[in-house]
């Protein structure tokens, strides 16, 4: 069987760190397309035309003066396609922190031998993905009528999970900063959102295979 070759884009303004990067990538065993781009912005223009499994995103690509959102902001359009591993001085880590603790970023520090670990962390972002694609289980013929109620438990209970969460620090909003509740406020419309999507398509998935009634 032919593995699937992933794309892991490397976003550098350094073409040193990015053939590095990528004979890292090939020393810890993964076989990756690596296309590079020098900055955030053109790696927006490729996403329509190559999907990234994970990103590798360099200081050196990083130019406020001409991006349109903040460090954070550019940082969080690239993880909505995919994980993204930030390698920057340190002093740029606070500004990613709300990104690191929910899992969409990790940030390695920009020192003398920092290329091991970024390839490392990507290899580790593409297998976890593999991993949980892996894991969903689409029924066979007889039992498509059924797939509603597992699309219904696969997504709603971890829905749920999060939706409490969210709702026990809201409840503690007076602890937290504005910019914090705003993003809670966000994550927790983002989830009912689609716990009513996932709803919507259950039921016409079972409209769709329900057996037909004969007279």
């Amino acid at each position: 069987m032919k593995r699937t070759r992933h794309n892991i884009f490397i976003i550098s303004g350094d073409s040193l760190v990015a053939r590095n990067c990528i004979d890292e990538l090939a020393a810890v065993g993964g076989s990756y397309r690596t296309p590079v781009v020098s900055s955030i912005e053109q790696a927006r223009e490729e996403f329509g035309r190559t999907f990234p499994a994970a990103m590798f995103l360099d200081e050196s690509a990083i130019d406020l003066s001409r991006e349109r959102d903040s460090f954070e902001s550019s940082v969080a359009l690239l993880a909505e396609t995919a994980p993204v591993v930030v390698a920057a001085s340190a002093e740029m880590q606070g500004e990613l922190t709300f990104l690191i603790t929910s899992g969409a970023v990790d940030f390695v520090a920009r020192t003398s031998n920092f290329l091991p670990i970024i390839a490392a962390m990507l290899d580790r972002r593409v297998r976890m993905a593999q991993r949980s694609s892996g894991m969903i289980q689409f029924p066979h013929d007889e039992f498509a009528g059924d797939f509603g109620e597992i699309l219904r438990h696969e997504v709603n209970n971890p829905l749920t999970g999060i939706l409490g969460n969210t709702e026990l620090l809201l409840a503690r909003s007076d602890r937290l900063p504005a910019a914090a509740v705003e993003r809670l406020q966000t994550i927790a419309e983002l989830a009912v959102r689609l716990r009513e999507t996932v709803r919507r398509l259950s039921n016409a998935w079972e409209e769709h295979h329900e057996p037909a009634h004969h007279g």
